[in-house]
């Protein structure tokens, strides 16, 4: 079997999928890892932030960012403990395989009415798969549909991929203040 490493794979297919529904303007990719998304949505012209704790990550994407000809701020932060969203300040927010929830009221803070949230992580059946298999970063059933019940739900799956990942995945609105 073939593995490559996260910097190999190309943007998540929620975000390529469905980039036609992305208000244009100021993106946030929290836990943005190696840069994958992050430098998509900079391809696709929007103006890109990204933060994660890993310094070799946030490099990794700089990097990643300069080879494709674009151009990306990122920064590194420990999500928990010393990192805040601004408020109304994005247009576009995405998380993908991370869940802090005190977070959650940050990231639908931080968007700007008309905001989109792009938000897929692992729900509790991935324990069965490997990790991550503490509950604290698994989604319960249903749960991230519930996190964002107070945003137009656009786009929602939840349930065990072809990969054996188990995921839910949201693509929400910010209908209004909250």
């Amino acid at each position: 079997m073939i593995r490559h490493h996260r910097n190999d794979l190309g943007p998540t297919r929620l975000l390529t999928d469905n980039i036609e529904l992305f208000p244009r303007g100021r993106v946030l990719d929290v836990a943005m890892g190696t840069g994958r998304n992050a430098v998509y949505l900079a391809k696709k012209g929007f103006d890109v932030e990204g933060v994660d704790i890993s310094p070799e990550a946030v490099s990794s994407a700089l990097n990643h960012a300069r080879e494709a000809g674009v151009t990306i701020n990122a920064g590194v932060a420990d999500l928990e403990s010393d990192y805040h969203i601004e408020k109304n300040a994005y247009d576009v927010i995405t998380c993908f395989n991370y869940l802090y929830r005190p977070l959650i009221t940050q990231i639908k803070d931080g968007l700007r009415v008309g905001g989109i949230v792009v938000y897929e992580t692992f729900t509790v059946d991935q324990a069965q798969f490997g990790k991550p298999t503490n509950p604290d970063y698994l989604l319960k059933y249903n749960e991230l549909l519930a996190l964002f019940r107070d945003f137009q739900c656009l786009y929602y799956r939840e349930g065990i991929t072809e990969e054996r990942k188990a995921l839910a995945s949201i693509i929400a609105k910010k209908a209004h203040t909250t």
